[in-house]
């Protein structure tokens, strides 16, 4: 017995060390996210001189100045509205793209399958300053230049390797025993898509449209390269805020922060679904 409870005992401890560890890893990614955007949350809502005085305060002083003079600046909502559409258009593109190419490797064997799996990473291969200059060439020639729709064809470019291989993933954990049964009771390949397996990676076609939503809100070389009117947002603050002073800055990091976290939070309930976490 005493044997039992000597080996029992560094067990439990270990148990209730790992437990600690876990914890405090949870707890130190948390504060890795949150207090960055708290800060910010601060600086923006005080006045410029709490946003240079130190120590700095806890409590914001909710002072809307540089809130207000963003509202009122020339070109701000035209370029909000110029990033929502890029970004809705990126995420639609790579859906209807990358969803299709996922289907076809995960249920179909072709000749080169593994190589057009490793030609679709080598996409990201390829540094897009490299690119700029030729892109920029190509653009001017079709008349894509300055254009949301030419923007959203580079941003879908740039996700589309994530969603192939994000959709090969999903489709590849639904047994294809499913879309065998539905073909048996009188459904196409097309509608056995459509009423067995879309609903089953809905959760996951969504994350991966919100990948590529954060993809094009947040990029901002191909959009400074190739746009001069039609900026989006993050764009346009780094042509604004070069020598902008620092409440500013940290307004305009609030104003291209926020938007996205709005977004995601509305549809959040597909990102817990597709980790089987329910949300209520």
């Amino acid at each position: 017995m005493t044997d039992a409870v000597a080996i029992a005992a560094p067990t439990v401890s270990t148990r209730k060390a790992g437990n600690y560890v876990y914890v405090a890893s949870i707890v130190l990614l948390c504060a890795w996210v949150i207090v960055p955007l708290y800060f910010l949350f601060i600086n923006t809502l005080s006045s410029p001189e709490a946003v240079n005085s130190f120590p700095k305060s806890f409590i914001p002083e909710f002072d809307l100045g540089s809130l207000t003079f963003f509202a009122g600046f020339n070109g701000m909502l035209t370029a909000l509205k110029n990033s929502v559409l890029v970004a809705g258009m990126t995420m639609v593109l790579s859906i209807v793209i990358g969803a299709p190419a996922g289907y076809a490797l995960s249920r179909f064997d072709f000749r080169g399958k593994e190589v057009f799996r490793m030609l679709v990473l080598l996409t990201r291969a390829f540094p897009l300053p490299l690119l700029a200059l030729p892109l920029a060439v190509l653009f001017i020639r079709t008349g894509l230049d300055d254009t949301a729709f030419g923007l959203a064809l580079v941003h879908t470019t740039l996700a589309i390797p994530f969603a192939v291989l994000i959709t090969f993933s999903l489709f590849s954990g639904i047994p294809v025993e499913l879309e065998e049964a539905a073909w048996t009771l009188g459904c196409t390949r097309f509608t056995a898509f459509t009423k067995v397996i879309l609903p089953l990676i809905l959760p996951g076609i969504t994350a991966s449209a919100i990948f590529a939503f954060v993809i094009s809100w947040n990029e901002v070389f191909a959009a400074a390269v190739l746009t001069i009117e039609n900026r989006t947002l993050p764009a346009f603050l780094l042509q604004t805020l070069g020598e902008a002073p620092l409440h500013l800055k940290f307004a305009g990091g609030f104003i291209l922060v926020v938007p996205a976290l709005i977004f995601i939070f509305a549809v959040r309930k597909y990102l817990f679904a597709m980790w089987g976490i329910a949300n209520r």
